[in-house]
């Protein structure tokens, strides 16, 4: 049987990707083949029926294709040991980066069979000061070696790199540790299969799944906020992989600190390891994007030219996000070609003037922290924080009363990201920069010479 299941190994492997491999396929051990049944041995039973739903279908067909038709899946819940553990597979062939980006499968989504954005490497992140703390650390931990933080805690606005830099670490550590496992995946993600576990009665074995990785990736923690139950697991599952030597990835919108509704222990927990706070993008790391995208789509629009000044022309005015940025530039490049036409500045113009009309107020509040706490030289996570001395009280004014007047945000998105305050408390905020601008000319001078520096 060994024999049998290592050669159907060999193929499920590229079939279903190395992930998904490794973490549902690789654990089952054949024990026999008869009476149309292909019998298994299985660690857990979440873990048989995850792959008699999921993954049934593929394993007769390899089956049938070697030899032994088989018409259903039956499974042995039984402890087995580390030799069984590993079912036995062929040599792993040498593939190129590509081709294991391909296969390579993420668990992020309802359905569970998402590939990695093949975009989303280390090699075509563009690195500035924004963003270079967050991608060292990721480097480090894609590479797979000790790390001396743990966990690894990205957060920041909106379309800043965060997506990217987790695909990344992903794709790099599994291209280095085939036989690791690596689960990734969303809060919600999380919280939905420890529902499911409580409902089916399997928290043993959705304790066991989650606790047996090497690299666990959450996305989005933030979600999990006010949700007390899924809160405690996760705390649980935290401590053991930790305790462990696994290391743990996280990302969400802000700090750990400044998220509303987590318990305190998590986010003391979180706040242990490295945080790295991606930044609003800056002019010169926006244009650098650009420039590397546009030699991107050459080979995809070849022959096609774009005018001198083009590309800092956008960089000076879309400054929302870089997901903003880089559609701009696709639909640039999609237009001429259909007009069989070079980029020109007016062409630009008359391409985008919808996303130039939105960038025109599209300063971002996370922008306007960082740019008032530098002005007033304090620390960003004391002006979003609960401080209420007035060095820190007056600034975080400003920044709320610019943050009304430069942007379309309400008052209680802003709200959420001035630490989770309520909309009052910016309304007050507001009221209170506009009584003081008018009597007080240093203050006036201040929110001037803001606005330039953010509108600029």
């Amino acid at each position: 049987m060994d024999k049998i299941w290592g050669q159907a190994c060999g193929q499920l492997e590229q079939e279903v990707g190395a992930n998904n491999y490794n973490l549902w396929i690789k654990p089952l051990r054949l024990v026999d083949l008869k009476d149309g049944n292909a019998e298994f041995a299985a660690p857990t039973r979440f873990l048989s029926d995850w792959v008699n739903r999921h993954f049934a279908q593929a394993i007769l067909a390899e089956l049938d294709r070697l030899g032994h038709r088989a018409e259903r899946l039956r499974f042995h819940v039984r402890p087995v040991g580390s030799s069984d553990a590993a079912a036995p597979r062929q040599p792993r062939s040498d593939r190129s980066a590509d081709t294991a980006a391909a296969s390579l499968q993420v668990e992020r989504s309802a359905d569970l069979g998402a590939p990695l954005d093949p975009r989303f490497t280390f090699e075509n992140f563009v690195v500035g000061k924004p963003n270079e703390l967050a991608h060292a650390a990721a480097r480090r931990v894609g590479e797979g070696g000790p790390v001396s933080f743990n966990p690894l805690f990205l957060y920041g606005g909106v379309g800043l790199g965060k997506t990217h830099l987790m695909h990344a670490i992903a794709r790099e550590y599994i291209d280095r540790h085939p036989d690791h496992r690596v689960l990734y995946l969303s809060a919600e993600q999380f919280m939905y299969r420890f529902v499911q576990a409580l409902k089916e009665k399997t928290v043993m074995d959705f304790k066991e799944m989650f606790r047996t990785v090497n690299l666990l990736m959450v996305d989005d923690v933030h979600f999990i906020a006010g949700k007390n139950s899924t809160q405690e697991e996760f705390f649980h599952t935290f401590n053991a992989l930790v305790d462990q030597g696994k290391q743990i990835v996280i990302s969400a919108d802000r700090a750990p600190g400044e998220i509303k509704g987590l318990e305190e222990r998590i986010k003391s927990r979180l706040s242990c390891g490295l945080l790295a706070d991606l930044h609003p993008t800056t002019y010169e790391l926006r244009l650098g994007i650009l420039q590397a995208k546009t030699e991107a789509f050459r080979s995809q629009y070849p022959g096609l030219e774009i005018a001198p000044g083009v590309l800092e022309f956008l960089a000076h005015r879309i400054t929302s996000n870089v997901r903003v940025l880089e559609g701009a530039l696709q639909r640039l490049f999609a237009f001429a070609s259909l007009i069989g036409r070079e980029i020109t500045l007016d062409m630009t113009q008359e391409c985008l003037t919808d996303i130039l009309r939105a960038s025109d107020r599209r300063v971002s509040i996370e922008e306007i922290q960082r740019k008032v706490a530098e002005h007033y030289n304090i620390r960003l996570a004391d002006l979003i924080g609960p401080k209420r001395v007035r060095t820190v009280a007056r600034p975080r004014q400003i920044a709320m009363y610019l943050s009304k007047q430069l942007t379309n945000r309400s008052l209680p998105e802003i709200g959420r990201r001035f630490g989770g305050r309520d909309h009052t408390t910016i309304m007050h905020g507001v009221k209170k920069i506009e009584e003081l601008a008018g009597s007080d000319e240093g203050l006036s001078e201040d929110i001037d010479l803001l606005k330039r520096l953010l509108e600029a």
